[in-house]
């Protein structure tokens, strides 16, 4: 059987840019098996997958990396949302509109906004944010081929959080020893081995001036089959959420700007929203702009 598809470039207004999405909008018929093979024939970071829904919202959607199925991930959602908006499956849009998409994490509500010519997408986390081990520090820092001393503690230790999925939170402490963080496959083998989730975020804290970033972040996620993504946008999310939570301030909107991808000649614009009320967390988005790539059809079978 034949299976369209589109490619697009999420969190980002310039093609090649951003963090490339295979979208199969009418993915009925193809199973689980069929649905791996083909994410590792883009071989993406993440491909998705759009069915019919079984609790009466939108979408069903299934999200795959080149080594598994995930319950929930950041720039699939916007991705699809996007794309399925592009290709008028929404119908017209003049100014926004809110679809839901059914995954294994949860439901997933997604602002679809017309801005002149451009869609621009926001995703609202499936879960609350939740904040669980402190992995070792000398192992996390081996992770990057760092030290123990690149690291900054003054916030919080190196840390799992999650709003849908979880990722190792680590601060870092100048954008150079960004630059320099590098796979250390021994260490993640070890990682997976103490039983916390192998994936790494790093960032970098940024004084925001003219339309500059607050944040600078980097994520591997080896094991998973993604060396380095470009754009994660339910690690910056969690990251998001996980920093308003600290901020002793107890209520407001808090924004962040998170460039991401530069480093591997993708760069990436993340913008995060996060709400609080009276010291709790009431919810967290997370979106940007997509730029479609190109469009064809996959033999399967």
């Amino acid at each position: 059987m034949r299976y369209q598809y589109y490619i697009c470039d999420v969190f980002t207004d310039v093609r090649f840019g951003g963090n490339q999405l295979a979208v199969l909008p009418s993915a009925e018929g193809l199973t689980t098996e069929q649905m791996q093979q083909i994410t590792r024939e883009f071989n993406f970071a993440e491909s998705s997958f759009v069915l019919p829904p079984t609790a009466g919202h939108t979408r069903r959607v299934r999200i795959f990396t080149p080594a598994r199925e995930m319950p929930f991930a950041g720039h699939p959602n916007v991705g699809t949302a996007f794309t399925l908006a592009t290709t008028g499956a929404f119908g017209e849009i003049r100014d926004s509109t809110t679809v839901t998409f059914e995954e294994n994490a949860g439901v997933v509500p997604i602002r679809v906004e017309r801005r002149g010519e451009r869609i621009v997408c926001e995703l609202t986390a499936p879960e609350k944010l939740s904040i669980g081990k402190k992995p070792p520090l000398q192992l996390v820092a081996a992770a990057a081929s760092l030290t123990p001393s690149d690291i900054v503690m003054d916030t919080h230790p190196p840390q799992v959080a999650s709003v849908g999925l979880p990722f190792i939170m680590v601060q870092l402490k100048d954008r150079d020893t960004l630059q320099r963080a590098r796979i250390n496959s021994g260490a993640f083998d070890a990682l997976a081995a103490e039983g916390v989730i192998p994936d790494v975020h790093m960032y970098v804290r940024a004084e925001r001036k003219h339309g500059d970033f607050d944040i600078h972040a980097r994520m591997f996620a080896p094991l998973d089959g993604v060396p380095e993504d470009p754009a994660t946008g339910s690690a910056n999310c969690a990251l998001a959420a996980m920093l308003t939570h600290y901020d002793p301030t107890p209520s407001g909107t808090f924004r962040y700007r998170i460039s991401q991808g530069v480093e591997i000649g993708r760069p990436s614009i993340l913008e995060a929203r996060i709400e609080k009320r009276d010291g709790a967390l009431i919810s967290a988005h997370i979106g940007g702009g997509s730029v479609l790539v190109s469009e064809g059809w996959i033999e399967v079978g």
